[in-house]
């Protein structure tokens, strides 16, 4: 038994144009397909409530299925009322196009809804969702963190392996974070990339230690350089600097050489901090370690101090 048009989209055969398109609405916004992609039943119902609505939204056809009911299809295809309507096209009789946006009411209707309709075909645009960002943690020189520089970093990327380059910028610190954007995972529907985000971990300097902005290093120098007085070359990132040590310094002075530290993009400059170390040299022959022991104690002897009063708990 052929289905009733009219029970289809639930409404009497007096219904009225706009009766008729607010059934179609709410029926087609229940059963369409792109809300229950799973469900059968659903599928079918829409198809009843599509074909309901093709008929009946259209006056010469809708008075043709008045008049011979649901043959009036092939009644039409022999008489005057032309070949039967397949859908795409003008409706016959001037009905025109059915236009899902207008039908819905537009900006956010049936055509946002679904993402497609029977006269516009519109395909629904996918959602943009960026992608994820990739985390890694490498470690570099501790020349290239001050200096600055390029290193290659090994990552995974979409189940791939990548080798990238990296390029470091001066005075980076230890524990540092980087952000690369546009290095992570792609996104989807046209959503941008996600970022490289790098956790960066510093080597440690044989010689060189680093506080903030300022460099620090030990500073060894000889006896008679510390008692005379003298003029040492020391190496820095920068070049090589000639520090002064006054006569009579003791182990543990320390030099300031201003701007001989960690460096900048931006023009920021750190210092340097020389810490005197003393060094005695080896005194194999014992005559000559008891002359220096004798010359040590007569120059205490003539300016008497305690070297440890500044000890205390």
């Amino acid at each position: 038994m052929a289905e009733d048009h009219y029970q289809t989209l639930g409404v009497s055969r007096t219904a009225s144009a706009e009766e008729i398109r607010k059934a179609y609405r709410d029926l087609a916004r229940k059963y369409h397909p792109d809300l229950h992609p799973d469900d059968e039943t659903a599928k079918e119902k829409f198809k009843q409530v599509q074909s309901a609505f093709d008929v009946l939204n259209d006056p010469s056809k809708r008075e043709m299925y008045d008049r011979y009911g649901s043959s009036f299809e092939g009644v039409g295809a022999g008489g005057a009322g032309g070949g039967s309507w397949t859908g795409g096209g003008p409706f016959p009789g001037g009905g025109g196009e059915i236009d899902l946006e207008s039908l819905f009411g537009g900006g956010g209707g049936f055509g946002d809804l679904f993402g497609r309709g029977r006269g516009t075909r519109q395909r629904r645009r996918p959602a943009q969702t960026p992608g994820e960002d990739i985390t890694a943690s490498i470690t570099i020189p501790f020349r290239i963190s001050i200096d600055g520089g390029k290193t290659d970093v090994r990552i995974e990327r979409g189940g791939k392996i990548e080798t990238i380059s990296v390029t470091i910028p001066q005075g980076l610190p230890d524990g540092a974070r980087m952000r690369l954007r546009g290095q992570g995972l792609p996104g989807s529907g046209g959503g941008v990339a996600g970022d490289l985000v790098l956790q960066v971990h510093v080597e440690q300097h044989p010689v060189f230690h680093r506080s903030g902005d300022t460099l620090e290093v030990t500073l060894p120098v000889s006896l008679s350089e510390a008692i005379e007085g003298a003029k040492v070359d020391l190496p820095t990132p920068w070049g090589t600097i000639v520090l002064r040590i006054p006569p009579g310094t003791s182990s543990g002075k320390k030099l300031r050489a201003a701007g001989m530290g960690v460096h900048h993009g931006n023009g920021a400059k750190g210092d340097l901090i020389a810490e005197v170390q003393i060094m005695l040299p080896p005194v194999g022959d014992p005559a000559l370690r008891e002359r220096l022991a004798d010359a040590a104690k007569a120059a205490e002897t003539a300016n008497p101090e305690n070297v440890r009063s500044r000890l205390q708990w």
